[in-house]
């Protein structure tokens, strides 16, 4: 029922259009889809897996979970959701990637360090795997944030993009809900009834993606046509009102 409502279709329009645009999935391929236990991740497989059944382009999928290692995993219970949700064997990666990151030596910045070990375990798992494709959930709200989130706290305007290639080209992450908004995302993800995980990173309530969240909610509320302006100008740069390097 799901697939056919209001918010599945604008979701999947929405999918297709990036994928199209970016040529993000070919025939054959074999993809690599990293799950975190979030509505993202899971309304992403799900996508993914419906749009096999109606569009002529062959691809098989692999969701695979890379835990970081924190007390009350919830690996198992992400385990048995995708399979009873989506029908897939969720590969899980037990790790301890996410105590690493925040011990002492490492403190300041936790979320980066987490964030580049569990890439490069999903780089590996694609590899043994044969896949030269990763698909992450990241949307709309979360380039828009990652803008701001570089330009504030690492002085340089750059975003996350919606394909990316590693390896001289060999080997692409993919963000196939890069066009739509994460408000959309929760109200799908509530009507299939997708199993909440509470995250347990003890940077989750306090990072600098979170503050930059808050402050953009506030922008928008005063005016709804500011999110679809900050996402378009990151495709309308004019260069030359841009400061260069003295």
């Amino acid at each position: 029922m799901s697939r056919h409502s209001k918010t599945y279709a604008l979701i999947n329009r929405l999918a297709g259009k990036a994928i199209h645009a970016y040529h993000m999935i070919n025939d054959g391929d074999r993809v690599v889809v990293g799950l975190s236990g979030g509505k993202d991740s899971m309304t992403l497989l799900y996508v993914l897996n419906e749009r096999r059944r109606r569009i002529p382009v062959k691809y098989q999928l692999y969701p695979v979970y890379i835990d970081p290692g924190f007390d009350n995993s919830f690996a198992e219970q992400l385990k048995q959701a995708c399979s009873s949700f989506l029908g897939f064997d969720l590969i899980v990666e037990m790790t301890n990637h996410g105590p690493l990151a925040h011990s002492e030596e490492n403190f300041h910045n936790p979320c980066f360090l987490w964030s580049r070990l569990r890439r490069k375990r999903l780089f590996e798992i694609a590899r043994d795997l044969g896949c030269d494709t990763l698909a992450l959930g990241h949307n709309k709200d979360d380039i828009i944030e990652t803008l701001f989130i570089n330009m504030l706290y690492s002085g340089h305007i750059s975003a996350m993009v919606p394909k990316q290639g590693f390896f001289k080209g060999k080997f692409h992450i993919i963000r196939p809900l890069s066009f739509v908004d994460e408000n959309t995302i929760i109200r799908f993800s509530a009507q299939m009834g997708f199993p909440v995980f509470e995250n347990e990173c003890p940077s989750s309530k306090n990072s600098k993606r979170s503050e930059i969240k808050d402050i953009l909610s506030k922008i928008y509320a005063m005016n709804p046509n500011v999110k679809g302006n900050i996402f378009r100008s990151m495709s309308q740069v004019r260069g030359e009102y841009l400061l260069t390097e003295a």
